[in-house]
């Protein structure tokens, strides 16, 4: 229904005044936002933990001890001055490897795929060695790298990049040769040279896929990290090599507890990587999910 201009006495038409619109009070909206972001994760969360105890009365009896009651694994993982020590110095080692590893993996990844954007030949040459190097199973190589490198720390830093590398390459190789072609077209006008359409237009707008490979490959250098420690146990020991140990001598507890330290220690990586992601390209790129 259309609202004309009403006449008045004079003759001269009056607006009418625009129907009032209801406002959400700016503190019910933040709350409604947070209660929005935290409510489906601790959901989850507290589903999981039914799950857990749900299963652990269904075993029988006997192997119950395998699955801990929650609250046991916290009371003897957590709680007991000796073991969280001993679990967060395990953590402290697995995490400075999965740093280390994904230092270098960010070194080698970017030079790999920057090298194979400038060149199809040079893609052509590099990528396959990249993918078997992937798809080798990291058993196999283990016995080759402890002769060459040592079972000791370098070792485990050497499978987080092994483990890492190629998500990282893959999705920053992608990046780098998704750039507008309009804008290559105005470089060449130009005559831009080839570390000028690099810099300038390529890197750029490679960003986001560089730190969507990024949050994949701090994850798998946490796995890298734990794995690595399952099998050069020389030196200090890590999470992988504590789990390892804490199930043969049959304590589970402690083990649970260093199964969730290495899962923290993933989602530590991964919303890291987010924040900075967020920090340096939040501001122009914004990614839209259909529906809001």
């Amino acid at each position: 229904m259309s609202m004309s201009p009403t006449p008045t006495m004079s003759g001269a038409p009056t607006v009418p005044s625009a129907l009032p619109v209801e406002r959400t009070p700016r503190g019910q909206g933040k709350v409604a936002s947070i209660v929005k972001q935290v409510l489906p994760p601790v959901v989850v969360f507290a589903l999981f933990l039914g799950a857990w105890v749900a299963f652990h009365y269904l075993l029988a009896e006997e192997k119950r001890i395998t699955v801990p009651l929650p609250w046991d694994v916290v009371s003897v993982g957590f709680f007991e001055s000796e073991n969280l020590t001993r679990a967060l110095d395990g953590l402290w080692l697995s995490g400075k490897g999965a740093i280390v590893g994904l230092f270098i993996t960010i070194i080698v990844g970017m030079a790999f795929a920057i090298a194979m954007s400038q060149a199809k030949w040079v893609e052509r040459a590099l990528l396959p060695y990249a993918i078997a190097l992937q798809t080798t199973p990291i058993l196999a190589l283990v016995p080759i790298v402890g002769v060459v490198i040592g079972f000791d720390f370098p070792s485990r830093v050497l499978v987080v990049v092994l483990i890492s590398v190629f998500p990282f390459i893959s999705n920053a190789l992608f990046g780098l040769l998704t750039a507008d072609q309009s804008q290559h077209d105005l470089l060449t006008l130009h005559k831009a040279n080839r570390w000028t359409r690099l810099t300038k237009l390529q890197l750029p707008a490679a960003l986001p896929a560089i730190f969507t490979g990024l949050r994949v490959a701090a994850v798998m250098a946490v796995v890298g990290a734990v794995v690595g420690d399952f099998f050069f146990t020389q030196g200090d020991p890590g999470l992988g090599q504590m789990i390892n140990l804490d199930a043969s001598q049959l304590q589970y507890e402690r083990m649970y507890a260093e199964v969730i330290l290495a899962m923290g220690l993933g989602l530590i990586a991964y919303v890291g990587v987010g924040l900075l992601e967020r920090r340096v390209i939040g501001r122009w790129h914004n990614a839209v999910r259909p529906g809001g």
